[in-house]
């Protein structure tokens, strides 16, 4: 059978002071789409996925952790953590994952320009593309909780 969660969406978080960006992977782990980002802080990025859970059978959050380089905690880690308690708290059936983010917005980014998007087109989809590389990597890793 399988875990539960196997069969059910993954939803990437790639988290922002002033926007949050969002993927979901289906349940079979083939299709992941990037999602519209939301404008705003914690309390508009907890709305988010509150809606999102609604309207899919969302089972876990990849929420991207900023690493430095070199491994250790980066100056947003304690926001990130803060927001990741947040979520635990309203949201106690999900699991969250923190996941590695230390290259996601560079990938996102060369993405972006190979599908030819740029500028303000650029800029508006970084985060749900950063959003949608967290899950690749999460789910190359085989899903590590």
């Amino acid at each position: 059978m399988g875990h539960p969660e196997s069969k059910r969406v993954a939803l990437g978080v790639d988290h922002g002071t002033r926007r949050t960006g969002f993927a979901a992977a289906d349940a079979a782990r083939i299709l992941i789409t990037p999602l519209d980002p939301v404008q705003g802080g914690d309390d508009e990025a907890l709305d988010a996925i509150a809606a999102l859970c609604e309207e899919r059978d969302v089972g876990v959050l990849v929420v991207g952790y900023p690493l430095h380089m070199d491994g250790a905690a980066g100056p947003r880690v304690a926001e990130v953590d803060a927001f990741i308690a947040r979520t635990e708290e309203r949201f106690p059936g999900l699991g969250v994952v923190r996941q590695d983010e230390r290259l996601t917005t560079r990938e996102a980014e060369d993405r972006l320009r190979e599908a030819g998007y740029h500028g303000a087109q650029r800029k508006a989809r970084k985060d749900s593309w950063s959003a949608m590389i967290l899950l690749e990597d999460w789910i190359g890793a085989g899903e590590p909780r």
